[in-house]
């Protein structure tokens, strides 16, 4: 018989995290594992054993990944056929005009195409960017393009022809040709009904690759859950989604886990009523940021990854290689920091599992942050010795202290966090100081309150469950289900009922998986967003908009916002380019379901330490039990507060209190 706990599981590089849930007695039980390498299954069975709980003790298991994401980044995908309209087989050789470093000759200019020249196959037939038939599809053209991809072994096919996206007939007849005869197709109407030709062709050829891998991943998880557990997906728009939407379309998964924690992080914003908060999430691998205005994740259907264009909706995260595993080298007489990663195996050289490369993580025990007498999770001993170790050689290359080393590598860094941080700030016209900082992660509420300071932020919040976050995310997120439709409608041409027709079958093309779920048409929510430029303008700006789609409340509503973003707006005409739905159902639970305490009596400190902070070493810092913390308490820095798993530094300066929910509010004092 099914379980009553509704589980969410977040796999990352370095450690997966678990939250669980009873949904009869509210129970909460929440713990962290190492994950195993190129093994996601087992990470999910360790995570559930640290939980105590077994399959049969789910009703639900909503599950965040990095599955996609890495096989993206690593290359490891899957080989793929392309067919595609005569013509235009090289499109994705040519790409775009742009190098991937403007000043060095030695970088090849573009990455090598996803699809190599013999597998890039092309059929007859032809449609203009109206979607009118100007030559019918070939079948000769269709059936030998088949039997090549047959003949080539492949198991994965993208299909893409030219202006699919405001007419799919072509891509359905030859869809129906091939009919089983290769194991996964990829069609770019379904993918990406976008124009931009090599953007749409690049989404739809990594989910082809992406097809075979998340297939026989999806088949292996619901083999293990059997009929006892439903199975959810965390995916990068910020919801859940069943597997076979997910089986159909895999790329959806590409920014899985950071999703999760920004989706969780807008819960915490509309709780606490922030007008406007940054996501801060530092793990053992990345860091991923993300702005949150009046509690709503920013969108963007402009992303890349690994220099791939995605072109999908996903959570506008800025993700940068800067985790607490990050690794510290000496580079040309400075410090680097990252992108590489000591990752689960072997680890940070403290975790004393055969690590022997300096990592953020040392550094910041050799700066007394870290406690070598609290082992993280009671599992994890950190060794001193062996971080200083490892700190040593870049010490004596510049004559410094150990202590002196470890702060340079803490503060190299912070700095590439900063970079992030500006970026969905300052780059984006939002005044950074206007924001609030929530910061989760394990290693994230380690370095908040100095980015604060930098950024001129006054105060940074550390939620309950902040280690384990990215779970929480997926176990309070809904199920939801986003695309972009290309519409190019322009303002003195305003067709309202096409407009209506072409937002009617958007809407019930992403409400059937919900509706197929059981959810009646009155429980789902629909969000709409246009997005308008003018006449000439490369990129458009995007609004929230009500279904009717009022042509002079977007025109208001579209000059107030490109105002407020470029400093002007004029009466020239303009145009919607494209519309984005999101259709979502209420989630299984209400986030603020679980995320209320047991107060504990006010409690001394529990240790001293010395820390260093701003080079000033040997700093008597009193340690913090966090689950001992009177509410509205404050507590001076310097200080220290720990739970099982994550840190907590209030610098000197900086004041901390914990409110009746578990959140840690931090003024961090010195704000520039």
């Amino acid at each position: 018989m099914t379980g009553g706990w509704q589980v969410g599981v977040d796999i990352g590089g370095t450690f997966t995290d678990v939250v669980a849930v009873d949904a009869a007695t509210g129970a909460v039980r929440a713990a962290k594992v190492r994950t195993a390498v190129n093994d996601p299954l087992a990470s999910i069975s360790s995570a559930l054993t640290a939980v105590g709980l077994d399959w049969a003790d789910m009703s639900d298991l909503m599950h965040g990944t990095t599955m996609a994401t890495n096989a993206i980044v690593e290359d490891k995908l899957a080989p793929v056929a392309l067919i595609c309209t005569e013509g235009f087989r090289d499109t994705l050789a040519i790409a775009r005009q742009n190098r991937r470093e403007l000043y060095r000759l030695d970088v090849p200019p573009k990455l090598p195409p996803l699809v190599p020249e013999p597998c890039r196959l092309e059929v007859g037939g032809r449609l203009d960017s109206s979607g009118q038939e100007i030559e019918p599809l070939s079948a000769g053209s269709v059936k030998q393009a088949i039997s090549r991809a047959k003949e080539l072994g492949v198991e994965a096919l993208a299909v893409t022809l030219l202006h699919a996206y405001a007419n799919p007939a072509h891509e359905l007849a030859l869809s129906a040709i091939i009919d089983g005869q290769i194991p996964h197709v990829a069609l770019s109407h379904r993918m990406n009904p976008e124009a931009r030709e090599y953007a749409r062709m690049s989404a739809t050829v990594l989910n082809a690759a992406l097809m075979p891998l998340t297939a026989g991943y999806l088949d292996r998880l619901l083999e293990q859950a059997s009929n006892r557990t439903r199975i959810h997906l965390f995916h990068s728009a910020g919801g859940m989604a069943s597997p076979d939407a997910v089986r159909g379309q895999p790329l959806a998964l590409a920014l899985s886990g950071p999703a999760a924690g920004v989706a969780a992080s807008s819960h915490v914003a509309a709780a606490l009523k922030l007008d406007k908060a940054i996501s801060f999430d530092m793990g053992g691998t990345t860091t991923d940021v993300c702005l949150i205005t009046d509690a709503a994740v920013q969108i963007s259907s402009e992303r890349t990854l690994a220099g791939r264009p995605i072109r999908q909706p996903m959570v506008a995260v800025e993700s940068i290689g800067a985790g607490g595993g990050s690794i510290a080298r000496l580079d040309h007489g400075s410090i680097r920091v990252g992108p590489d990663s000591a990752g689960a195996e072997p680890g940070p050289a403290c975790y004393g599992r055969g690590g022997a490369q300096p990592t953020v993580t040392d550094a910041n025990l050799v700066l007394g942050y870290l406690s070598e007498a609290r082992p993280l999770g009671a599992a994890v001993r950190l060794d001193s010795r062996a971080a200083r170790t490892a700190i040593a050689p870049i010490a004596d290359a510049f004559g410094l202290s150990v202590e002196a080393a470890a702060r340079g590598i803490h503060r190299v860094a912070n700095a590439n966090m900063m970079r992030a941080l500006r970026r969905v700030t300052v780059e984006h016209g939002v005044d950074a100081r206007d924001c609030v900082l929530l910061a989760f992660g394990g290693a994230g509420p380690m370095h908040a309150v100095e980015l604060a300071r930098e950024l001129g932020i006054a105060r940074v919040i550390v939620p309950q469950f902040s280690s384990m976050f990215s779970a929480l995310g997926c176990l309070s997120a809904d199920l939801s289900y986003a695309q972009q439709q290309t519409v190019r409608m322009p303002s003195d041409a305003w067709d309202g009922r096409r407009l209506e027709e072409l937002r009617c079958a958007l809407q019930e093309r992403l409400s059937a998986p919900l509706l197929s779920a059981g959810y009646p048409p009155d429980q789902l929510s629909i969000e709409h967003v246009a997005a308008i430029r003018y006449a000439g303008q490369s990129y458009a700006v995007e609004i929230p908009c009500a279904p009717s789609l009022e042509v002079n409340r977007l025109a208001t509503d579209f000059k107030a916002r490109h105002e407020r973003l470029y400093g002007f707006a004029t009466d020239e005409p303009w145009e919607l380019q494209s519309l984005r739905l999101r259709v979502s159902a209420l989630p299984h639970r209400s986030f603020e379901g679980f995320d209320a305490r047991t107060v504990c009596a006010a409690r001394d400190p529990t240790a001293e330490s010395l820390c260093s902070f701003d080079g000033r070493e040997g700093v008597k810092t009193p340690r913090y039990d966090r689950g001992g913390l009177e509410v509205d308490r404050p507590i001076a820095g310097p200080a220290v507060i720990e739970d099982d798993w994550s840190t907590i530094v209030v610098n000197p300066g900086a004041t901390a209190r914990a409110d009746a929910s578990g959140h840690l509010h931090i003024d961090v004092g010195g704000a520039r």
